[in-house]
Protein backbone atom coordinates (compact mmCIF):
# COMPACT_ATOMS: atom_id res chain seq x y z
CA UNK A 1 0.00 0.00 0.00
CA UNK A 2 0.91 2.97 -0.91
CA UNK A 3 0.62 6.96 0.30
CA UNK A 4 -1.21 7.70 3.00
CA UNK A 5 -5.06 8.87 3.41
CA UNK A 6 -6.70 10.90 0.27
CA UNK A 7 -8.38 13.38 2.52
CA UNK A 8 -5.12 14.52 4.08
CA UNK A 9 -4.90 17.63 1.65
CA UNK A 10 -8.04 19.11 1.89
CA UNK A 11 -8.98 21.17 5.17
CA UNK A 12 -9.66 19.45 8.26
CA UNK A 13 -13.27 18.80 9.13
CA UNK A 14 -14.97 17.31 11.77
CA UNK A 15 -16.06 13.16 11.32
CA UNK A 16 -18.76 11.50 12.53
CA UNK A 17 -19.70 7.98 12.41
CA UNK A 18 -20.33 5.92 9.47
CA UNK A 19 -20.89 1.83 9.87
CA UNK A 20 -21.82 -0.82 7.53
CA UNK A 21 -23.62 -4.35 7.55
CA UNK A 22 -21.10 -5.60 4.77
CA UNK A 23 -18.10 -4.02 5.17
CA UNK A 24 -15.82 -3.79 8.43
CA UNK A 25 -12.59 -0.92 8.82
CA UNK A 26 -9.26 -2.41 8.30
CA UNK A 27 -11.01 -5.25 6.88
CA UNK A 28 -10.86 -7.29 3.39
CA UNK A 29 -14.19 -6.37 1.42
CA UNK A 30 -16.53 -9.23 0.98
CA UNK A 31 -17.03 -11.09 -2.51
CA UNK A 32 -20.08 -8.94 -3.43
CA UNK A 33 -18.25 -6.00 -2.93
CA UNK A 34 -15.64 -7.80 -5.38
CA UNK A 35 -15.49 -6.67 -9.17
CA UNK A 36 -17.70 -9.16 -11.22
CA UNK A 37 -17.26 -7.28 -14.23
CA UNK A 38 -13.45 -7.63 -14.15
CA UNK A 39 -13.23 -11.50 -13.18
CA UNK A 40 -13.06 -11.72 -9.78
CA UNK A 41 -14.28 -14.98 -8.03
CA UNK A 42 -17.46 -14.47 -6.50
CA UNK A 43 -17.65 -10.62 -7.29
CA UNK A 44 -20.78 -9.16 -7.80
CA UNK A 45 -19.82 -5.08 -8.08
CA UNK A 46 -22.88 -4.81 -4.86
CA UNK A 47 -22.50 -1.45 -3.48
CA UNK A 48 -22.03 -2.20 0.36
CA UNK A 49 -24.37 -0.69 2.92
CA UNK A 50 -24.24 2.28 4.87
CA UNK A 51 -25.68 3.60 7.90
CA UNK A 52 -24.56 7.38 8.98
CA UNK A 53 -25.13 9.45 12.34
CA UNK A 54 -24.40 12.36 14.20
CA UNK A 55 -23.26 14.47 11.10
CA UNK A 56 -22.42 18.35 11.98
CA UNK A 57 -25.07 20.65 12.22
CA UNK A 58 -25.89 22.43 9.22
CA UNK A 59 -25.74 19.45 7.00
CA UNK A 60 -28.08 19.86 3.43
CA UNK A 61 -27.16 17.12 2.30
CA UNK A 62 -24.40 13.87 1.74
CA UNK A 63 -22.14 12.37 -1.31
CA UNK A 64 -21.07 9.31 -0.92
CA UNK A 65 -17.50 8.16 -2.86
CA UNK A 66 -15.28 5.04 -2.90
CA UNK A 67 -11.91 5.55 -4.20
CA UNK A 68 -8.78 3.27 -4.02
CA UNK A 69 -5.67 5.60 -3.67
CA UNK A 70 -3.35 2.34 -4.56
CA UNK A 71 -4.41 1.48 -7.86
CA UNK A 72 -1.17 1.22 -10.05
CA UNK A 73 -2.58 4.54 -12.15
CA UNK A 74 -0.80 7.73 -10.89
CA UNK A 75 -4.24 8.78 -9.89
CA UNK A 76 -5.84 6.27 -7.83
CA UNK A 77 -9.16 4.68 -9.13
CA UNK A 78 -12.69 6.25 -8.01
CA UNK A 79 -15.22 2.61 -7.89
CA UNK A 80 -17.73 5.33 -7.22
CA UNK A 81 -19.57 8.54 -6.69
CA UNK A 82 -23.27 9.80 -5.97
CA UNK A 83 -24.26 13.39 -4.94
CA UNK A 84 -26.77 15.27 -3.93
CA UNK A 85 -27.85 12.91 -1.01
CA UNK A 86 -30.82 14.40 0.58
CA UNK A 87 -30.29 15.13 4.41
CA UNK A 88 -32.96 13.38 5.45
CA UNK A 89 -31.42 10.14 4.13
CA UNK A 90 -28.66 8.40 6.66
CA UNK A 91 -27.94 4.62 5.26
CA UNK A 92 -28.07 3.01 1.73
CA UNK A 93 -29.02 -0.69 1.42
CA UNK A 94 -26.63 -3.03 -0.11
CA UNK A 95 -26.62 -2.89 -3.97
CA UNK A 96 -27.57 0.48 -4.06
CA UNK A 97 -25.40 1.38 -6.81
CA UNK A 98 -26.48 -0.62 -8.99
CA UNK A 99 -26.90 -0.11 -13.12
CA UNK A 100 -30.24 2.28 -12.15
CA UNK A 101 -29.10 3.69 -8.63
CA UNK A 102 -32.55 1.63 -7.51
CA UNK A 103 -31.44 1.98 -3.84
CA UNK A 104 -30.78 5.82 -3.99
CA UNK A 105 -33.19 8.11 -2.81
CA UNK A 106 -34.53 10.50 -5.22
CA UNK A 107 -32.89 13.14 -6.34
CA UNK A 108 -29.54 11.66 -6.06
CA UNK A 109 -27.38 11.39 -8.87
CA UNK A 110 -24.37 8.14 -9.51
CA UNK A 111 -21.22 9.84 -11.44
CA UNK A 112 -19.14 7.91 -13.73
CA UNK A 113 -16.56 6.15 -12.31
CA UNK A 114 -13.42 5.23 -13.55
CA UNK A 115 -14.08 2.72 -15.65
CA UNK A 116 -16.67 5.38 -17.02
CA UNK A 117 -19.46 3.22 -15.66
CA UNK A 118 -22.51 5.63 -13.49
CA UNK A 119 -22.50 2.57 -10.34
CA UNK A 120 -20.53 1.10 -8.29
CA UNK A 121 -18.23 -1.30 -9.90
CA UNK A 122 -16.32 -3.42 -7.29
CA UNK A 123 -12.57 -3.84 -6.07
CA UNK A 124 -10.23 -5.50 -8.51
CA UNK A 125 -6.72 -5.04 -7.61
CA UNK A 126 -3.84 -6.76 -9.87
CA UNK A 127 -2.97 -10.17 -9.44
CA UNK A 128 0.29 -10.02 -7.05
CA UNK A 129 0.42 -6.06 -7.00
CA UNK A 130 -0.73 -6.23 -2.83
CA UNK A 131 -3.27 -5.26 -0.26
CA UNK A 132 -4.91 -2.26 -1.70
CA UNK A 133 -7.09 0.64 0.72
CA UNK A 134 -10.73 1.32 -0.08
CA UNK A 135 -11.87 4.49 1.35
CA UNK A 136 -15.85 4.34 1.73
CA UNK A 137 -16.42 7.59 2.71
CA UNK A 138 -19.87 10.06 3.15
CA UNK A 139 -19.40 13.50 2.87
CA UNK A 140 -21.47 16.21 5.01
CA UNK A 141 -22.06 18.72 2.96
CA UNK A 142 -23.43 22.36 3.57
CA UNK A 143 -25.64 22.07 0.10
CA UNK A 144 -28.47 20.09 -1.14
CA UNK A 145 -27.32 20.42 -4.91
CA UNK A 146 -23.74 20.57 -5.28
CA UNK A 147 -23.84 21.60 -8.74
CA UNK A 148 -22.19 19.47 -11.00
CA UNK A 149 -23.58 17.70 -13.93
CA UNK A 150 -24.24 13.84 -14.03
CA UNK A 151 -21.48 13.04 -16.35
CA UNK A 152 -18.96 14.93 -14.24
CA UNK A 153 -16.14 12.55 -12.91
CA UNK A 154 -15.38 12.21 -9.46
CA UNK A 155 -12.11 13.85 -8.83
CA UNK A 156 -14.84 17.07 -10.07
CA UNK A 157 -17.56 16.42 -7.70
CA UNK A 158 -14.48 16.23 -5.36
CA UNK A 159 -12.72 19.46 -6.14
CA UNK A 160 -16.69 21.15 -6.69
CA UNK A 161 -17.60 19.91 -2.97
CA UNK A 162 -14.27 20.79 -0.99
CA UNK A 163 -15.77 24.11 0.17
CA UNK A 164 -19.33 22.94 1.14
CA UNK A 165 -17.54 19.33 3.04
CA UNK A 166 -18.89 19.76 6.60
CA UNK A 167 -17.92 16.66 7.99
CA UNK A 168 -16.54 13.21 6.76
CA UNK A 169 -17.13 9.56 8.08
CA UNK A 170 -14.58 6.77 6.26
CA UNK A 171 -14.54 3.22 6.39
CA UNK A 172 -11.50 1.68 4.99
CA UNK A 173 -11.60 -1.66 3.90
CA UNK A 174 -8.90 -3.52 1.97
CA UNK A 175 -8.80 -6.01 -0.87
CA UNK A 176 -6.18 -8.23 -2.58
CA UNK A 177 -5.70 -10.83 -5.72
CA UNK A 178 -3.07 -12.87 -5.53
CA UNK A 179 -0.29 -13.44 -8.04
CA UNK A 180 -1.59 -16.34 -10.06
Amino acid sequence: MSGNNPFERLPEVPSFTVTSTTVSDGRPLPAAQLSGMFGLPGGKDASPQLSWSGAPAGTRGYAVTVYDPDAPTGSGFWHWAVANIPADVTSLPEGAGDDTGSGLPAGAVQLPNDARLARFVGAAPPAGHGAHRYFITVHALDVEDIGVPADATPANLGFTMAGHILGRATIVATAETPAA
